[in-house]
């Protein structure tokens, strides 16, 4: 990520991240040692849950058995290098461990946490457990009838809150 904001000359970046995306935005906030203006994380993972590692299971079966893999390629150009790197990986047995939770105190800037209530691959618990490992209040918004993607289940609620969330990190 450094090098991306470096060649974009972004300097004090509103990170905004879905899931992985928005581990990798959390990490990067405290560990990169460069400046962030604030994070928006959307259904975000800080720790490994059964109910992540199910769906994963699924979703990988669903991906060798259906057309899923023809519909993705057409959004990646090594789509099995994406989807198995993706699937296996968190597949893994010594996955399981995974945890990034001992890098939230690092992270000193206002967030904005997004979660579906009904996502199916996450729980409420990562926010819980983000809420309580940062030396700062967060804002949380919690959504009904929302899965893992709420920026397209509800997308209306979300661009409000990030535009609002935003408004209020500007100098």
């Amino acid at each position: 990520m450094p090098g991306l904001l470096d060649r974009l000359g972004v300097e004090r970046p509103l990170l905004i991240g879905h899931s992985d995306g928005a581990s990798i935005a959390l990490i990067h906030a405290a560990a990169s040692g460069r400046p962030v203006h604030g994070l928006v994380l959307m259904a975000p993972h800080v720790f490994v849950e059964p109910i992540c590692l199910e769906s994963i299971a699924r979703i990988r079966h669903t991906y060798l058995d259906t057309d899923l893999r023809q519909r993705l390629a057409k959004y990646h150009a090594h789509v099995d290098d994406a989807f198995l790197g993706w699937a296996d990986t968190w597949l893994l047995p010594e996955f399981l461990s995974w945890s990034i939770e001992d890098l939230l105190p690092a992270v000193t800037r206002p967030m904005l946490l997004i979660q579906g209530r009904d996502d199916e691959y996450g729980t409420l618990a990562q926010l819980d457990r983000i809420e309580a490992g940062v030396k700062r209040p967060v804002l949380r918004l919690e959504l009904a009838d929302c899965g893992h993607s709420p920026q397209r289940d509800q997308e209306t609620a979300v661009l409000d809150a990030i535009v609002a969330f935003a408004e209020r990190l500007a100098p």
